[in-house]
Parts: structure tokens; C-alpha cells; sequence
């Protein structure tokens, strides 16, 4: 059997289930594609990155800066600025540690783990932003606002329009048992094709097929979702066409060569089955979600938009690999934040490397 190319995978729960959003993405006339950055951001963000971690203590993460195209470290500690200067990257001196912040969302963790909410680290900010959406009412946003306050100007709360939901994200659509999902990345593991999509996919499904309906090309081997969220995928033919790439929506496609860490105030796409290929940037790192179906942490924040069948798709920066549509809010015509599992993380948890 000849198999077509798969690069992304969308999920779309049918029946009483809960609405997923396909993070599919087509390059739809006037939509506002993210520009990757140029390599040497990348490398500048590695090594900012390696910097923060030396600092430990001193220092409280870091962030590309647009507007002045520079990579800038958070210290809390003056005496490090020299450190950070010689890394090419600039200082800033803040209030508050990444350890400090991190403590402070171990506090929500604990208590203010309410269905409807997220947060994530900001350094931009140097805050951890708090956000509930419109399930949080009553006695829980009463709650929530007192946790958050308990924390002083060390958080900050806002809220979105629309709930918090799983989001099926990714390239080419995959259909399983009753469910429809985009496929993230080709991957391999021990030389053999496998394939990665959102957990909450591969949660729902045992089997996929790449057209509804049609004949099983792979078989869900794990799946992990609440906790973190992302599946492998492993290919009955081992001959089949696995390239990898991620579909453009445009008859071209992305070849993705490695993967990487995201670095806030990164410019990313996002390509899904549902809503083709848009772009944004990420807006924060560690986000915890609070879903429905339970608490999913360790994600990357973005404005980037998605909707229902996008989940496992595709978040890249030019041949750079970064995450799978997890979940988020909002739409394609309003806008949207959307959440998604670091790469990284799943590859390292299945051995699995990029073809």
C-alpha cells in the first residue's frame, strides 16, 4: 500500500466528547505567517539560555526583544551584567529570580489548581501571568483572585473570552476511532518511522489512518496526556513516505531538519489541518493549563491561533522543530492563545530522534 505524506495531525472529537481544535494551518490569502528568525538567533538564544543557567540564582531567564533585535537575560544580580554582555546578549535588572517565580507558581499549583485557568512565565514581565477564563466564576474566581493577590506583584491576573480547551494541531489530518487529529512530526526510533501527535489524541485512538474512513497506516504505541501531552505514533510500513517536512497549505512544505527549545518573544508558524498555517510568537514558557480533562504542564504560551482539529500539529521555526498543538482559546478570526507540548521533551522521553 502507498502511503501519501503525513506532516502535521488535526483531532476533532465527535459525538458528547469534549471539542478539540485541529491545529492544522493553511496559508489562507492576507493571513499573517510569523517570520522565522534568522539562524543567529537561535544561536544567540542557546547561548543566552546557557548563561541563565550559570547565573542560577541571579539571573531569572530570557527573551528576544523585537523591536531592538536583541537577546536580553534578566539578572537580579548587577554584578552579572558583564557576564551577560560577553555571551552577546543584553542585561537587564529585575526584581524577582526565575527560581523566585517558580516558586510562585508551585503556589498555584497547589492552591489554585481550578479547571479553566493557566499560567506561565513571563520574563518579559518578570512575573508569572495568571489567566482564567469564562468558566471561572463565583467561589473559584473568588479564590483564585485571592491566591494571586497572596502573591504580590509577583503574578498577574487576566482573563480571556472563550473557555480552555484541548486544541488537535499539526499538518496533514490523521483520523483514528471516531476522532480526527493533525499529525506533529515524523520521527524515528531505533531507525524505524514513527510519528508524534498531541496525547490527548492518541489517548482517544489506537489506530490511524491518513483519509476517513481508509485503510490503518500506524498504531498508537504511548500516549500521554493530562500531565504532559503528546503520543507516538509507530508506522506499519516502514517503507512508507515519512518525509521530514510539515505542510505549508501552499503545495509546498517545510523540511525540518533538528528540534529546539522555544525562547519567549520567538516568531513561529503553525501549521494544522483545521486552519492551514499561521504565526505569532511565544508569549511565555512553563505554562501549566488547567483543563477539563485534567492539568497539563511544562508548555509553551503563544498568540498564536488555532481551532477545533488543530491539536498535534506543527509549531516550527524555520527547519527547527519546537512543539504540538496541545490546547488554548479564541479562534482564527478573533485571535488566540494557544498552548503546545515542547518537542524537545517528548523526543527525549521516546528516544526518538528527527529523521
Amino acid at each position: 500500500m502507498t502511503y501519501r505524506r503525513i506532516s502535521t495531525v488535526r483531532l476533532a472529537i465527535t459525538g458528547t466528547g469534549a471539542a478539540a481544535l485541529a491545529a492544522t494551518a493553511v496559508l489562507l490569502p492576507g493571513a499573517d505567517a510569523a517570520t522565522a528568525a534568522p539562524a543567529s538567533v537561535a544561536v544567540q538564544a542557546k547561548s543566552a539560555a546557557a548563561v541563565v543557567a550559570q547565573l542560577g540564582d541571579r539571573a531569572a531567564g530570557s527573551y528576544y526583544d523585537a523591536q531592538s533585535r536583541q537577546l536580553v537575560v534578566n539578572i537580579t544580580d548587577p554584578s552579572a551584567a558583564q557576564q551577560v554582555r560577553g555571551a552577546g546578549a543584553v542585561p537587564r535588572v529585575v526584581r524577582y529570580s526565575a527560581a523566585q517565580l517558580h516558586a510562585a507558581a508551585v503556589t498555584l499549583a497547589k492552591q489554585a489548581r481550578i479547571v479553566g485557568t493557566a499560567w506561565a512565565l513571563d520574563p518579559r514581565q518578570d512575573k508569572v501571568v495568571v489567566t482564567a477564563d469564562p468558566t471561572v466564576t463565583g467561589a473559584k474566581r473568588t479564590r483564585l483572585a485571592a491566591v494571586v493577590n497572596s502573591l504580590g506583584d509577583k503574578a498577574v491576573l487576566r482573563h480571556t473570552a472563550s473557555p480552555f480547551k484541548p486544541l488537535a494541531a499539526g499538518g496533514d489530518a490523521i483520523w483514528g476511532s471516531g476522532v480526527r487529529c493533525s499529525l506533529g512530526f515524523n520521527v524515528s526510533v531505533g531507525g524505524a518511522p514513527y510519528f508524534l501527535t498531541a496525547g490527548h489524541c492518541g489517548n482517544a485512538s489506537s489506530t490511524w489512518s491518513d483519509s476517513q474512513g481508509g485503510g490503518e497506516i500506524g498504531q498508537t504505541v504511548d500516549s500521554q496526556f493530562p500531565g504532559t501531552d503528546y503520543a507516538l505514533v509507530q508506522y506499519d510500513d516502514p517503507g512508507a513516505d515519512h518525509p521530514s517536512a510539515v505542510d505549508l497549505y501552499d503545495g509546498s512544505a517545510q523540511q525540518i531538519t533538528r528540534a529546539a527549545d522555544a525562547y519567549v518573544g520567538e516568531q513561529v508558524q503553525r501549521s494544522g489541518s483545521t486552519t492551514g498555517v499561521y504565526g505569532g510568537s511565544v508569549t511565555g514558557l512553563d505554562a501549566t493549563v488547567n483543563y477539563q480533562e485534567g492539568t497539563v504542564s511544562g508548555l509553551i504560551d503563544t498568540n498564536v491561533c488555532a481551532e477545533p482539529g488543530d491539536s498535534g500539529g506543527a509549531l516550527f521555526d524555520g527547519d527547527a522543530a519546537i512543539g504540538m498543538t496541545s490546547g488554548g482559546s479564541g479562534d482564527c478570526t478573533s485571535g488566540g492563545e494557544t498552548f503546545f507540548q515542547p518537542v524537545t521533551a517528548a523526543l527525549a522521553a521516546e528516544g526518538a530522534g528527527i529523521p
